[in-house]
This record gives structure tokens, sequence and C-alpha cells, in this order.
């Protein structure tokens, strides 16, 4: 960006324009103005050079100071949040500079940047310089006014320098622009943080609303498009700075602390072959002192205009989490102080919904009463506080439905994870594992047991010709984990493999259930299968077999399916994007809403969540050992060309390509639900990004000349998943297909696969026998020993209440995942509104708005298809209606909505 000076505007300030810094603003087209005048900043003379680009809307007119003999006047409203800590929070000396700086009218330093050179010297025009003072202060806003009067000499404005000269940054959510003539009527939203002239001198600088590919930006924002890239991409160096915007890369160095106890360093994911690993945002914090490959723990850098969460108005989620993880938890530790206690009874999980959990007596605990009020309540006699769990929608609806096979079944296709179930095509099975070490490979799941378990309605070759064998598979990938994660304390761990028949209704009967203990020095390989019976010894060790098996699925959907294969593989794609792509680049402003919270959340979820001894390694059966698993399933399983919902069911065996069936595809199983309803949503993201791309890049030439799209793409894959930038499926960027499948992966993964796979994590998981996050005991017929068997025998209930998570370990994730699976009131969802950039131009606007007529009308498909008896999967006695992929919500938890980007 250009430097800038203090500079006294020979014309009397009259007019502010400014467009959003990171984030695309809403609101009309900006103007174009005409002017010249610059003035010097206190300690340098420098003069900064001007630029200016039209800030009026793409394809409408802009709003013309045509023919102007003399200055136009135009009146500018800014509109600043309260913070957290920001300007009008803190107290102290500052405080007072700060409120003489308002007094004085000398708050904001505005400067307009014109998007033409000076025509007679071939150099940046001069810009025009005024200050900004405070017009009112409220409750929820504070407004401050400018005013610019600009010459017709200026031409297009294209951008604005912003100074803050208070000593706290500030919050700016939007600008408005008027002329006393409304011929300039313009909304900018802003949403971005000014930080302090005395933390960092330089102006931030706002692009106007026009977007513009890197060859055909105006002459006069060239220089400045390019320094304002420079600056997001910072050096490389230096411990980062709260106030900095800087984006760069980093491996996962962070999760381990080594210096405070050897037992919980962990190792580094990402930059080996062992443990490849996509790259979070690199904070540069000092190396540990017992590990200098790992960073010593302290605050998580997030670039600036990636924190919400300070902000007073907005409802972030993240907020909420934040306040479960460091005051509610500890809170819960201080009661349930036996961390092995499991429960007695079930009526005691009940107890959960009905009675609560008494918290300890604390002056300051009504603040969870209203931060998190669903779960903490008042208790009218005394000052105590419960914590009392609502009852989850499939409990509320069923009691007793996951204690059935047919349920068991059904939640594959329409439940938490429904992205782990594929087709069975090689029989038998064989584990792909080096026998040597981890004994024979052949699965004990026979053709003689698969018959059986099918009455012999047909052959197993039979069965796999007409497709009907389906299986959950979680063999080889826990298989090498299963020695190390026995070596914990009160866990355990198998590999499985589990088995279902297609049923002529489109329902899933699970047949076969094999879990698997390797070979170790000591020990011979064991495993056994375990199927549905008709005797009482073998229909419980079914019901434990399924707990092993529903806790090897949460894991794998916690892990994978959620953190990986969203939070963590986005992340590289938004760095990549704010350090290639200009704030004005078409493809900058389409991804931009798509990529909003999410550095945030994972920033917080390396801090409580995934870190040594967070609340994933307390509570999932992996432990310690639950984020190096993470990382290996990333070496053998992700790869982007599979990440789009297509050709991911084709992968998994879940549909073929057939271009007569409706999105290209012909489901291998009619009633799944989540296909069902995400093919409408990916086609509809299809849709909308096809016809945004088309408009920019009109032909293949233009896709593969634009520097900025190929930089960022070769980023993500060089820098941003490093450890695969030599796999050959990466898709290149040569022509308009290409750009348009790229996009609308990376738009659904961050919007439908995330909503699939999180916003229900409540109505499933809350009652958590149906998807216990950890089995902490051995297969009573393990090993056969007498005394294990005996119990078993005498109280089998008591053996599966034993398997279960702990009190502890079951109130912790039956809190998080409550604040998971709620919407804020203020969430942004896919479809809903538009970007400033998209309304202000009316191709952009009319793609947008039948991409949003078709969201409306997915919600009524969908809405037949859960009543249509039909449908197994998703409409019958007691079932749950399958709206996770509903594009529109209520705040709280509902179990539906598909939100912009990765908000929780």
């Amino acid at each position: 960006m250009l430097k800038q000076g203090l500079r006294a505007p020979t014309h009397v300030p009259s007019l502010f324009l400014s467009h959003k810094p990171l984030l695309s603003g809403h609101g009309a087209s900006c103007v174009p103005m005409v002017s010249s005048s610059s003035a010097l900043r206190g300690r340098a003379s420098r003069r900064r050079r001007q630029i200016c680009c039209s800030a009026a809307a793409e394809e409408s007119t802009p709003a013309v100071v045509a023919a102007a003999k003399r200055p136009v006047t135009v009146n500018a409203v800014l509109t600043v949040l309260p913070t957290v800590g920001g300007a009008f929070a803190h107290i102290g000396i500052t405080r007072g500079l700060d409120d003489i700086g308002d007094l004085l009218g000398k708050s904001l330093h505005l400067e307009l940047v014109s998007a033409e050179l000076d025509p007679a010297t071939g150099l940046e025009k001069k810009t025009i310089a005024a200050f900004a003072h405070k017009a009112s202060h409220g409750v929820e806003t504070a407004k401050y006014e400018a005013s610019f009067s600009v010459p017709p000499s200026f031409g297009e404005i294209g951008a604005v320098f912003v100074r803050n000269e208070h000593h706290k940054e500030m919050y700016l959510s939007d600008i408005v622009l008027s002329s006393a003539d409304d011929s300039i009527a313009v909304n900018i939203s802003c949403k971005s943080w000014l930080h302090s002239k005395f933390d960092n001198p330089e102006d931030r600088v706002f692009f106007t609303n026009k977007s513009y590919l890197p060859s055909q930006t105006p002459t006069g924002l060239q220089k400045l498009r390019e320094k304002e890239l420079g600056i997001l991409r910072g050096n490389g160096t230096g411990q980062r700075k709260k106030f900095e915007r800087i984006y760069d890369y980093d491996t996962y160095n962070d999760l381990g602390n080594p210096d405070k106890n050897p037992s919980t360093a962990r190792p580094v994911l990402g930059g080996s072959e062992a443990l490849p690993y996509p790259r979070r945002c690199r904070s540069g914090r000092p190396r540990s002192k017992k590990d200098p490959q790992s960073e010593q723990k302290g605050d998580v850098y997030v670039p600036r205009d990636e924190n919400f969460s300070e902000v007073k108005q907005v409802t972030f989620s993240a907020k909420t989490l934040r306040s479960v993880l460091h005051a509610l938890v500890p809170s819960l530790q201080t009661v349930l102080v036996d961390a092995k206690l499991g429960f007695p009874y079930f009526t005691a999980i009940d107890s959960l919904f009905d009675e609560g959990v008494p918290l300890p007596k604390q002056d300051a605990f009504h603040v969870f009463r209203t931060v998190v009020p669903r779960l903490v309540k008042a208790v009218t006699q005394g000052a105590h506080s419960i914590l009392q769990f609502e009852v989850p929608e499939m409990f509320e609806r069923d009691k007793f439905s996951w204690f059935r096979d047919e349920e068991f079944g059904r939640q594959t296709l329409a439940g938490l994870n429904p992205l782990s179930i594929q087709l069975v095509t090689e029989f038998p099975l064989v584990s792909k594992l080096d026998p040597n070490i981890y004994g024979p490979p052949e699965s004990l799941i026979t053709e003689e047991l698969i018959e059986r378990e099918i009455k012999g309605i047909m052959t197993v070759k039979e069965a796999l010709e007409k497709k009907k064998l389906f299986i959950l598979d979680y063999h080889d990938l826990f298989l090498p984990y299963v020695h190390k994660i026995r070596e914990l304390e009160d866990t355990t761990m198998y590999a499985s493999r589990t088995v279902f028949f297609l049923t002529p209704d489109d329902t899933l009967r699970p047949l076969a259930i094999e879990l698997t203990r390797p070979a170790s020095p000591t020990k011979p390989q064991w495993k056994q299968v375990f199927s549905p019976c008709w005797d009482a010894t073998g229909a419980w060790l079914w019901k434990l077999a399924k707990a092993h098996a529903l806790a090897h699925d949460s894991g794998y959907h916690q892990l994978v399916s959620h953190w990986l294969r969203t939070h963590c593989c986005v992340e590289p794609y938004i760095i990549a994007a704010n350090r290639q792509l200009s704030q004005m680049h078409p493809i900058y402003r389409l991804l931009h809403p798509h990529f909003r919270y999410t550095m945030e959340i994972n920033a917080l979820a390396r801090g409580y969540l995934i870190n040594a001894d967070g609340i994933i390694e307390q509570t999932f059966s992996p432990g310690k050992y639950s984020l190096e698993l993470c990382s290996v399933a990333y070496g053998k399983l992700w790869r982007f060309d599979t990440e789009g919902l297509p050709a991911d069911l084709i992968r998994r065996g879940m549909a073929v390509e057939d271009p007569a069936a409706e999105h290209g595809l012909k489901l291998t199983i009619e009633d799944y639900p989540y296909a069902q309803d995400g093919l409408l949503i990916w086609s509809a993201i299809k849709q909308w990004v096809t016809d945004y791309v088309n408009y920019y890049y009109p032909d293949a030439s233009h896709v593969k000349e634009d520097s900025e799209l190929q930089e960022w793409w070769t980023e993500v894959r060089t820098k941003g998943h490093a450890d695969k930038k030599d796999e050959p499926w990466w898709p290149v960027l040569n022509t308009q297909e290409d750009l348009i499948h790229v996009l609308t992966t990376i738009i659904w993964v961050g919007s439908g696969h995330h909503a699939a796979v999180n916003f229900g994590q409540y109505h499933y998981a809350g009652y958590f026998p149906n998807r216990p996050t950890i089995a902490r005991t051995n297969m009573p017929v393990e090993d056969y020993n007498d005394e294990q068997l005996a119990k078993f025998w005498a109280k089998p209930e008591i053996a599966l209440l034993h398997c279960y998570p702990s009190q502890i370990q079951a109130t912790i994730v039956m809190a998080i995942l409550d604040v998971l699976s709620t919407h804020a009131p203020d969430e942004e969802y896919l479809g809903r509104d538009p970007e400033a950039s998209w309304a202000q131009n009316p191709v952009i606007y009319a793609a947008f708005e039948r991409f949003s007529g078709k969201l409306k009308e997915i919600e009524g498909i969908i809405d037949g298809r859960n009543a249509n008896p039909e449908f197994k999967n998703r409409c019958g006695a007691g079932i749950v209606p399958y709206q996770l992929l509903k594009p529109y919500s209520e705040a709280g938890v509902t179990g539906m909505g598909v939100p912009n980007s990765i908000s929780i």
C-alpha cells in the first residue's frame, strides 16, 4: 500500500468512499469521483501517489460527477461496532487521549485513491485526504462522519486509505456515502479491524466493489494491488502479533506441550512422509525447550480479520464454545472427580435429562445461564446451578431406537457419518497390511456366514453382482494402533469391519461385525465375528460388538469426516487465497463468504479440542494417538479430486456415472438421504459457480493467463498441502470447467459437507449409547478370562455400561456437542444474502437470485421426501427426518441448515 502522510486537504472535507477489506461487503455501487489533493504526514513528508478504481457497480451505471465544473461534496458516515477491549472499551491515559482526538475531529484519517494515472506524469494521482470525526456514540454503534471535496480531474475512485488515530484498534462495520442531490448513495460493508497507527503506521486500504482480473486492473491500482498482497504474505519470519493480517504456513507443531510434561509431547504433523498433514496458519512462537521441532504453547495467532469473537454484536458460536471449554468443563471436573466412574444403570443416563448434574456454587456462575441457557439452569432453591441436558430429538421420538439393528443400519445412510459406508466389490475381505507384523490378512467374515445370515436367498457372488453388500471398514487404518492405544489407561481398541446387506426396501441390515487384535510379541492375532443372535449370550455379545464398532465410527467421524476433511483441509485454501488473490479478484470475492470464521474456530480447536490432553484425547478411544491416526488417514485416503460429492460417492461405490440420470449419477442405494439431498445442494452450487466463472472468464485463455489464480492454486498444492504436492491427481486450471470443478468442491466442503457431519451431532450423539465416543473394556470373550466371563454372564447390562464412556467423558462430550450443533442467531446461510460485489452487478446478481431460488425449492423437495413413506431411511415410526441438508434454519439446535462456511 502506498505510504500516506498527514495532509491538510486543500478542499473542505467532503467525501469518503471505502470498500471492504478482506470481506466482501453489502451495499450499493460506489461512485466515480474526481479530484486531487495531498497532505503531509507528521514525521514523513513523502507523498503518497494515488490510485483510483471505479467503486461503481460492475455492470450498473456508476454515479458520475459528469461534466462537473466545480468540486462535488460527498458526505461519508462510518459505523464502528463496540468490541471487547477495543477503542471504546479500554480505560487509562490513552483513553483520555483518544477522547480528545474525537473532540478535535481527528479520529480516523481517510484518503481517496484514483483508479487512473495522471496523464501528464504517468504516475499515480495525488490522494484527497480528510479526517472523520465522531458524530454519535450509542450502545450498539459509534458513528463517524467525513466529507470530501472532489474536483472534476480526479476520475473514478478505486480505493480508500484509512488510518486509525486511536491508541486501540477499532472494528469498522460499514461506510455510507451520500450527496446532497442524491446522485450518490452507497453502502459499503467493511467488517474489518483497523489497527492503531501506534501499533503499525501503515494505513489500511479498502478497494471498491468492482472486481478485476489481474490483467484488467486499472493502471492507477496495479501497484497498490501488488503491494497489498505483499503485506498479507509477510516475510515468513518473526512471531505474529495480534493486530497483524499476515497469512503464512506452518506444520501442526503446536499440539503438544513437552515443556510442561514429557507425557504431553506430541509428534509434528506435516512435513514428513510418516505423518503427512495439511498446513495451518503460522504463529511464529518460540521453539519448545525440550523439543526444538515443536512450538511453545501460547496464544494461537489468527490473522486479525479472521477474528470475530471479540465483536460484541456478532453472536459467533465460538464465543459459547469457548465458555464451555474454558469454564464449564473445569467445573464439571470438580464435581465428577472420579474420571473412571461409569454409569451404574441406564436410568442414571436418563437422569442427565431429567435431573441434571449439580454444579459448584460460584458467584459468577450466572454467566453460564446467560451464555449456555440450554445447558445451565438455575435451581429455584438456593444458589446452585445444574447442568441439565435437553432431550435429543432421536431419543425424544423413540427412546429405544438406539438399541435396534435397523436404526444402526439406517444411520450409516442418514445419520451423523454417512460418508464411510461403501460397496463391497471384492470377496473375500483381505487386509493389505503386512501379515508378518499383524497376522493373517484374511477376514473371518466368510461366504458361509453371510449366506447363513441372509437365509440363503442368494449367494455371495450374486450379492456382489447385484450390489447388495456394504461395509464400514476400519480395519487397516486402526490395526497398527491397537496395541499402542491399549497401553493407555481406561480405553481399548480393535480393528473392525461391519458388513451390511441391502434389503428390497433399500434399508441396510447388519450381518456381522469382525473385531481384530493384531499379533504381538507375546500373543497371537485374535479376531472374532459377531452376528445378531437369538440366544441371550450371543445377543449381548452382539450389543457389545456394536458398541465397539460405533466407537470406531464416532472416532473416524470426528477425526476424519469432520475435522480433517472440512476444518483442517480448508484452512490452506483460505491462507493461499489471502496471499495470492487480491481482494478485488472475482474468485476471492466468490470464495470469501465460504471462508469466514473457519480459521478462528480452527485455532480454538488447536487450543482446546485436538491438543495434548484436550477434549478429543480425553473422550475418544484413540486417546493421545487421535491426531496421529488422523494424519495417517490423510496420507492414505485424502485426495482433492474425490472431495467433491459425486466423486466421493463414485469412489465408495455408492453411485455410478449415468448421463441419463438426475445430476449425471445413478445411486447404488436410491434411498440414501445424504446423497439424495447432497446432490441437490452440489448441483445448485455448481450451476451458480458456472454462471459466475463463465461471466469473468469468457474463454479458457483467461483462466490460464490469470496470474493470481494460477499462483493461488499452485500454492494450495505446493505449500498448503505440501506433503501431497507431487500426486498426479491434482486438477490443473486450464479451462473454465477445471476452475468450476475446483471451486464447487471447495464451496461444497465448507458448506454442505460440513453441515451434514456437524449440525446433527446432538440429535444423534446427545444420547451417547447411540454413538459412544469410546469403548473402555475388551470383549469378555477375547481371552476367555473366567472372572470376566462370570461377571458378564451374571450382569451383561453392567458389562455394556462399563464399556461406555465414563460419567465425566459423557457429560463433557454432550455439553460440547450441544454447542457444536447450535446455529447462531446471525448465521450466514448458503444462498441467502448476496455479497456487495455480486449485488451491484446485474448479471451476477441475477445468477445469485437463481441460486437462492433453487435452494428455496430444495427445501420443499427435502420436506416432500421426508414425508414419503416409500423412503424408509427418512420416514417412519419414530424416525428423525433427514433435514441436515435443508438450506435454512432458525437459531439453536435444529438439525438443519447449511451455513456458508465452517462457522463452528
